[in-house]
């Protein structure tokens, strides 16, 4: 399971409430990201929430045809966002704190960790892999940033 799957609004009842409407918890689920592009009724939001929610559709959901919200697109924006945390020197536990703070969004650290680990054993298999196929540089692209996220 991705970890775009294990990704909650914030708030969540009292988002349905404000909007009166039903929205999947999961902030990557397609009602949820289908009302979040559309835009549809946030204005009935309290200005807090309106613009974090507003940010997140526009730092995950700002492509260029519409067809990509559907084809990954959001997902990859945010494991990318998650990456670029780690890259700051930020554990799991800080992480979520960002999210919620960026953008009212909320994962469990221990979802987080494992993305991060599986990011880890990914990388791991690049540079193997570009090893045998004697791609140096690609093998040490791979190591490096394979370093940057085990904060090595």
């Amino acid at each position: 399971m991705a970890i775009t799957d294990k990704v909650y609004l914030k708030n969540h009842r009292q988002i349905v409430s404000q909007l009166d409407t039903s929205i999947p918890k999961g902030a990557f689920k397609g009602a949820t990201i289908e009302l979040l592009y559309s835009g549809e009724g946030l204005s009935k939001l309290d200005d807090a929430t309106r613009d974090r929610l507003l940010d997140f559709a526009q730092d995950f959901l700002d492509c260029k045809d519409e067809d990509q919200l559907y084809t990954g697109y959001p997902e990859r924006q945010f494991m990318r966002y998650l990456l670029e945390l780690r890259s700051q020197g930020l554990g799991p536990d800080a992480i979520v704190d960002v999210m919620g703070d960026d953008y009212m969004l909320y994962a469990y650290p221990g979802d987080v960790l494992s993305f991060l680990d599986q990011s880890i054993r990914t990388l791991e298999a690049v540079e193997a892999l570009a090893e045998v196929d004697g791609a140096r540089e690609a093998a040490r692209e791979a190591g490096d940033a394979k370093r940057s996220l085990a904060g090595r």
